[in-house]
């Protein structure tokens, strides 16, 4: 069935309710803590003083190589804390990488952890990372999500030095926009700092642990709008300026001077993006520490979204350019190429060139080579004049025999062809849910970079049986005779199969089964032309898609089977 991703990330952080020091360790990318020593008990000393709840059920003792399910394997305890551990597996019945919280069912949190991670799955907003699956059974609560492996944390990103402004402004545009989205649905973080975002290898920005981190560790909030927008500041003004704007370190990251307060970020760093450096401070109202020279505070995320969206856009640099070297002259020298070039102070010697052939032997020599000349182009000029008249007799043959060709075949000229207009489109679901039917005008907007694509898909390549198939109905206007269908794809591959079916209207009376085939064919790149097995008139013709191909994982889903249509073209 269709999924929403493939890979899995999110694991428990190393900070607790307040921020951590800078010597705290951090997480990876994949999600594997740094220092593989850590305990509960270090971490209950770094983050609640060391006091152990009595209330507090004990870790399951789980082990490298343990199965949930039959069918998660653990490989690796990423994290064990506060009752309960994070890990590394393999989802061995789809053979991909998965990440695993797991606490014991008796454990305080465990039903609000369950509740969470599911409300978190039916959000479905690709811009957080996914949870795949919240279970409780054999005494255990574990929550399965996924794993980015392509994906490098803000923490590793800001190692090096602050984002530049183009990155630092699409970090808080697509943070802001998700939170917001969450928020419309009651969903909040609350737990959001350098460690739960992640920008993957195709640019794209996200949120891991949604609700679900704050449940493994019992945060709560009374404001969780502002809570998750001061959090969203906090992340601009680290990007900006690679310091965390409050007094102590954490998440790698020097915190500010004592006793200076909040001070705007392009007070802290010279060069400073003047725009962004007030939005992350119209963020960060913290206590009444604000800048007397922004606008009035943002409160939630969807403030934040609408501040963003008042600002200039910011675009990302020009690419360098190097310019070409520079033109180097050459020692050769006109009239001395192939002779040593004079020593300095030397007179140049001029060479003479040989008389004339003055002799009786010399005389005779050029009237020889005079007459042979004058043999030679009357020779030449006979051949040419020969050459013509043929081919002025053959020419009349010619014209002879294509004006008889003409009269005689004149019925058999092939039909040229001629394009033919789509007036609308319609998408057509014969089971289940539809694709995404909002972009089926897309696939004959003339623009290639715009298309309609299809979920995605565990099996493969053949939809069937999860699908009979997917497509769209198009409405060409009138009755026409259709010669070929070209049809450009989003992804190559060797096992996209298209076929076209004429039919009665946008909204089929009828199945694929009671429908007049038209053609099928089947790609090996990314574009395919179907040609009409017979001569089939219609106004409605379905492009119906039975296979896919297998493609990586991109700006909007997961690796998987699937396939995007870009453009849409008949002939008849």
């Amino acid at each position: 069935m269709a999924e929403r991703s493939t890979a899995a990330v999110d694991v428990a952080d190393n900070s607790g309710d307040e921020p951590l020091t800078a010597q705290a360790d951090q997480s990876t990318a994949d999600g594997e803590a740094q220092n593989r020593e850590r305990d509960t008990d270090n971490e209950e000393a770094q983050g609640s003083g060391g006091t152990e709840n009595p209330g507090k059920a004990s870790p399951p003792e789980l082990h490298s190589g343990h199965k949930l399910a039959r069918r998660y394997r653990l490989e690796e305890c990423v994290t064990r804390l506060d009752g309960f551990s994070s890990w590394r597996a393999v989802d061995e019945k789809l053979r991909r990488a998965v990440g695993v919280h797991i606490l014991p069912a008796d454990h305080s949190r465990a039903r609000s952890v369950l509740a969470a991670a599911r409300s978190s799955a039916l959000l479905g907003d690709p811009r957080f990372v996914q949870v795949l699956d919240a279970v409780e059974e054999n005494d255990l609560v574990y929550v399965v999500h996924e794993w980015l492996p392509d994906a490098t944390e803000l923490t590793t990103l800001l190692a090096p030095g602050p984002l530049e402004p183009h990155d630092a402004y699409q970090m808080v545009s697509q943070i802001a926009a998700a939170m917001a989205a969450a928020h419309r649905e009651g969903l909040a973080h609350l737990r959001l700092n350098p460690n739960a975002v992640l920008r993957t290898s195709s640019g794209q920005w996200r949120i891991r642990g949604l609700a679900v981190n704050a449940a493994l560790r019992g945060i709560t909030s009374d404001t969780p709008q502002r809570t998750d927008t001061e959090a969203i500041g906090a992340l601009l003004y680290a990007g900006l300026t690679q310091r965390w704007p409050y007094e102590s370190d954490a998440y790698g990251l020097s915190g500010l001077p004592k006793d200076v307060g909040l001070i705007a970020p392009d007070q802290v760093r010279a060069g400073v993006h003047r725009g962004l450096s007030e939005l992350s401070m119209r963020a960060l109202v913290n206590d009444g520490a604000t800048a007397s020279r922004h606008e009035s505070a943002c409160t939630t995320p969807e403030e934040l979204v609408k501040a963003i969206g008042e600002m200039p856009r910011i675009r990302p640099p020009e690419p360098a350019f190097t310019a070409p070297p520079e033109y180097q002259r050459t020692t050769y020298q006109q009239g001395t190429y192939g002779r040593p070039a004079p020593h300095p102070g030397a007179t140049q010697v001029l060479a003479t060139p040989p008389p004339p052939l003055q002799s009786r032997t010399g005389r005779a020599l050029k009237w020889a080579v005079s007459a042979l000349l004058i043999a030679a182009l009357g020779l030449g000029s006979w051949q040419l004049a020969d050459a013509l008249m043929d081919q002025g007799n053959k020419s009349d043959d010619t014209n002879q025999t294509q004006t008889t060709d003409d009269n005689d075949k004149g019925g058999d000229k092939t039909k040229p062809t001629k394009p033919l207009g789509i007036e609308g489109a319609q998408e057509y679901v014969a089971s289940g849910d539809a694709q995404a039917p909002g972009d089926v005008k897309l696939t004959y907007d003339g623009d290639s970079s715009t298309y309609w694509r299809t979920k995605r898909y565990n099996a493969g390549p053949t939809l069937a049986p999860y699908k009979p198939g997917v497509g769209i109905v198009y409405d060409l206007g009138s009755s026409q005779e259709i010669s070929t269908a070209s049809i450009g794809l989003r992804y190559p591959g060797n096992n996209t199969t298209v076929k076209l079916y004429a039919t009665d209207s946008l909204s089929p009376s009828t199945g694929v089964d009671g429908m007049t085939e038209i053609g099928t064919a089947t790609t090996k790149g990314n574009s395919l032309t179907v040609k009409a097995s017979k001569t089939v008139k219609t106004q409605y013709v379905l492009l119906w898609v039975t296979a896919v191909p297998y493609a990586p994982t991109d700006g909007f889903s997961g690796a998987g089977y699937k396939q995007a249509v870009t453009d849409v073209t008949f002939k008849g």
